[in-house]
């Protein structure tokens, strides 16, 4: 009876480890009026053609986040990017090769230093965020669950100036906001905040080359942040 145990033991062992895990990337990126998604169009039957994120299976060998950073490397080049684990989907039938359960990311990019190459395997294209509809297999709520996750972390984390450039305006960080919480903010009072709080730096320069009145450029550091923040700032918008 106790070999018998054993053996029930060992056999449902080897049934449930003959399960893939996989990594999916939401890329989120930001052109200076929309915020958008990276994504590419799958080659695997039934979702042949449809749009997908950008995902692989992890090695046996190979840490999470580890995969994430190998996956914005090998596909689209990406290397040093802010990147954070957002939620587990493991819903059964989600694959169409089996039992696969994928660790979804999140990651910013600055559109300006990225242009999608011709040249990959799958071409990687720029979306819109709110122009996206139905996508292969359960991206659709892996893409929805990283963009909820994003707009709560952008209200009491730094993190949005991973999307904009070196050096920006008021309105522009302020339409990077819009743009990721999808609705309008009144600038009075997001200029307010978010002076007070006394991380930018102004940059003594002004805006060259527009059609309007050019605007004074700031800065974010994060030294300049981290200091602030160890001294009690709270970032909060």
């Amino acid at each position: 009876m106790h070999d018998q145990n054993i053996n029930v033991a060992l056999k449902q062992i080897q049934d449930y480890f003959k399960i893939a895990i996989s990594v999916d990337c939401v890329i989120f990126g930001y052109d200076g009026k929309e915020l958008k998604v990276l994504m590419i169009q799958c080659n695997m039957d039934p979702y042949m053609g449809k749009w997908s994120l950008l995902g692989d299976l992890v090695s046996p060998d190979e840490d999470l986040d580890v995969a994430a950073q190998r996956i914005l490397n090998e596909r689209v080049g990406f290397k040093n990017l802010y990147l954070e684990q957002v939620k587990t989907f493991g819903k059964i039938g989600r694959h169409p090769s089996g039992r696969v359960i994928s660790v979804s990311y999140y990651s910013l990019v600055k559109m300006s230093d990225f242009i999608p190459s011709t040249n990959l395997p799958i071409p990687a294209k720029w979306w819109n965020i709110y122009e996206v509809e139905e996508l292969a297999f359960d991206h659709r709520q892996i893409l929805d669950a990283c963009l909820d996750r994003l707009r709560k972390r952008v209200r009491y984390n730094p993190i949005g100036f991973n999307l904009l450039p070196k050096e920006f305006t008021l309105s522009q960080l302020q339409n990077l906001y819009e743009a990721i919480l999808n609705k309008m903010l009144d600038k009075r009072n997001f200029r307010k905040k978010i002076t007070a709080m006394g991380f930018l730096t102004d940059c003594h320069r002004y805006q060259k080359e527009v059609a309007h009145r050019p605007a004074r450029l700031f800065s974010f550091e994060m030294k300049k942040y981290n200091a602030l923040e160890a001294s009690g700032l709270i970032f909060e918008l």
